[in-house]
């Protein structure tokens, strides 16, 4: 089964200087991280789970993964 690829891994901009991605564009690449990082998938998911902001004042905007915040997690530099 193929999955479609979430839009803004497509349409964002690949400077890495905004370092949000949609929650969906992070489940997409769970499995790799998980692989390349040698973790569980739901490993990586509880990370990007605690990387996740909720919309600005619960109605503004969308959820975000903080993408930094989740690779210095993976990496153990951050623990929260």
């Amino acid at each position: 089964m193929t999955r479609a690829v979430p839009v803004d891994l497509v349409t964002c901009s690949g400077s890495g200087l905004d370092p949000h991605i949609s929650p969906s564009a992070a489940e997409y690449q769970v499995a790799r991280i998980a692989k390349a990082n040698d973790m569980s998938e739901s490993g990586v998911r509880e990370i990007i789970n605690k990387c996740t902001s909720d919309r600005f004042l619960g109605i503004f905007g969308e959820k975000t993964v903080n993408v930094l915040k989740v690779n210095l997690m993976l990496d153990g530099i951050l623990t929260e």
